[in-house]
């Protein structure tokens, strides 16, 4: 294997692992985004129960 070769098949190589990364930070914030709007409706109910309880007049 000449050396030109080796660098084509390391540049391969480093191609298919940043594409591999990509999608997987792709899967990822997607993920995220899934689950953004259940963790706003939570958020938002424990701020109106904190607010329930402090709520004494």
């Amino acid at each position: 294997m000449g050396i030109k070769d080796q660098f084509q098949d390391k540049a391969n190589e480093l191609k298919d692992k940043a594409r591999t990364g990509r999608q997987g930070a792709r899967d990822e914030a997607s993920e995220r985004a899934a689950q953004a709007p259940d963790q706003a409706k939570r958020k938002k109910a424990k701020v109106h129960d904190e607010l329930d309880d402090n709520w004494d007049f």
